[in-house]
């Protein structure tokens, strides 16, 4: 039976403070809920602007769509829908990444020639194999430690193996990517893994850039993977860097009927939050051209893994600071 997607669905959150986003609790949402929750306590307009904007945005879209945003300079921040749960596909290996570096720091020691010769291909290119290899090196415990560390509550690691069915949201997504950008967070090793994921090779590169204005320099990790249940999931979260200015931005998306709807809706709210942060300024990238999406999915889950139930309640982990 063909998947039909759903219209998007959403609901609101408390609001962002230093950096945070509050956790509340997530509901599917009625029409007259779909609006985004945007403030920003020194420019009521540019809430206001990033409000219709975005609403603008998801307009007539279909599917399912979270996003969260943070801006260190204005204080300003939106969320969508920001505590819903997706299977995390390739966006994992953001996490993989912050829980090898972190291991090596507190050995107070280098990366590996195994860990660098792995960590530089599962964010550059994506690499299953090596993310895989991380994954079991690193471990559960590891790996647990470090979503606790980064105030990533939400976040439930995936079962028997299947690292690419974490279940997560864009609220942990973006306590992940504070990580790497807040110079208090418990990772010294920022600027090697922001320097990796500005290096993303160029056919990866669609989403959260979509918009960006010339000037600032983008890091990012994208993941796409259909599935039986919630058609095609295309995520993209990114950190923002340059011109004394530091924001970051996590859309989840699943219900796509192909990856490039899904590609066109995380762009559509990327250009949207570019142009109110960045007014007046030439942009850099525009849409990515359907031509230029493949539809080949990322392979972070195998095509023969099975439905799993998501095992972790909103209290899975402890609440904590976020970095």
């Amino acid at each position: 039976m063909p998947h039909r997607p759903r219209r998007i669905r959403t609901a609101t959150l408390a609001a962002a403070v230093s950096g945070a986003v509050l956790l509340g609790a997530a509901h599917g949402a009625s029409a007259a809920e779909r609006n985004p929750t945007c403030r920003a306590p020194k420019n009521p307009a540019l809430a206001k602007q990033l409000t219709r904007d975005l609403r603008a945005a998801l307009a007539g879209r279909s599917g399912t769509v979270s996003f969260a945003l943070y801006d260190d300079r204005t204080k300003a921040g939106c969320t969508l829908a920001a505590g819903d749960r997706y299977d995390a596909a390739s966006i994992v290996k953001v996490l993989i990444m912050e829980a090898t570096l972190h291991r090596a720091e507190q050995g107070h020691r280098p990366l590996t020639a195994r860990e660098r010769s792995n960590i530089r291909p599962m964010i550059r290119s994506s690499d299953n194999t090596a993310a895989s290899r991380l994954w079991n090196d690193v471990g559960r415990t590891r790996l647990t430690a470090t979503l606790r560390r980064a105030g990533a509550t939400r976040t439930g690691l995936g079962a028997y193996g299947y690292w690419g069915l974490t279940r997560t949201t864009a609220a942990d997504q973006l306590r992940l990517l504070g990580v790497l950008t807040n110079p208090r967070s418990f990772l010294k090793s920022r600027a090697y893994s922001l320097k990796l994921m500005s290096e993303v090779r160029k056919d990866q590169r669609w989403g959260v850039s979509a918009g960006v204005p010339r000037g600032l320099r983008v890091h990012l990790k994208n993941g796409w993977l259909p599935r039986a249940t919630h058609g095609w999931r295309v995520h993209s979260i990114g950190a923002f860097t340059g011109s004394g200015r530091t924001y970051r931005l996590a859309v989840l998306s699943h219900d796509n009927p192909s990856m490039a709807y899904g590609v066109r809706t995380v762009e559509r709210v990327a250009q949207a939050v570019h142009r109110a942060l960045n007014k007046g300024r030439a942009v850099a990238r525009g849409f990515t051209p359907a031509e230029e999406i493949s539809e080949i999915p990322d392979g972070s889950v195998p095509p023969s893994a099975p439905e799993l139930p998501d095992p972790y309640g909103p209290s899975a982990l402890p609440p904590v600071a976020a970095p």
